[in-house]
């Protein structure tokens, strides 16, 4: 995992280590993500770049918060208060998307609701309804197939 890691451009970090980003332009998974929300007429794009910082930042797989975005609003079609994920039940409110995206990526990483779950586990607890993990894990799969495998991604 350590070899695919690096080829995607993650970087992880230990505990109490500074985060440094990688060099999305470099990064295929800044090509997939911004092609798959071309593709499907989404207005955040843009904020590609973006979703991957939030992920590598936190360690979260990512195609995760891009997903929930798609599931939840449509990929950026239809939101409130700068909230593309349904936070809090869609009451909660972001001072920008950006704000809305790190947000998001810190809790699912850090609360105590969300951390050491398995995805299954993770998405049940995001939304209980039944078929939630299932439709977000499908998108995930749209986006890429396999997390570290850019090569071999869905088209």
């Amino acid at each position: 995992m350590v070899v695919a890691g690096l080829l995607a451009g993650y970087s992880p970090t230990s505990p109490g280590q500074q985060f440094r980003p990688p060099l999305y332009e470099n990064d295929p998974r800044l090509l997939i993500l911004r092609e798959f929300f071309e593709e499907r007429e989404s207005p955040i794009g843009h904020l590609a770049k973006e979703f991957l910082l939030a992920a590598d930042r936190h360690d979260l797989d990512w195609r995760l918060l891009p997903a929930i975005a798609v599931v939840e609003s449509g990929g950026g079609k239809q939101y409130r208060h700068n909230n593309l994920f349904g936070w809090d039940n869609g009451e909660g409110q972001f001072g920008s998307l950006k704000e809305g995206i790190h947000h998001v990526a810190e809790r699912l990483a850090t609360s105590n609701l969300y951390r050491d779950k398995d995805l299954d586990e993770l998405l049940r607890t995001y939304n209980p309804y039944v078929n939630y993990p299932l439709r977000v894990k499908y998108v995930m799969t749209r986006i890429c197939r396999t997390p570290w495998a850019p090569t071999r991604c869905l088209n």
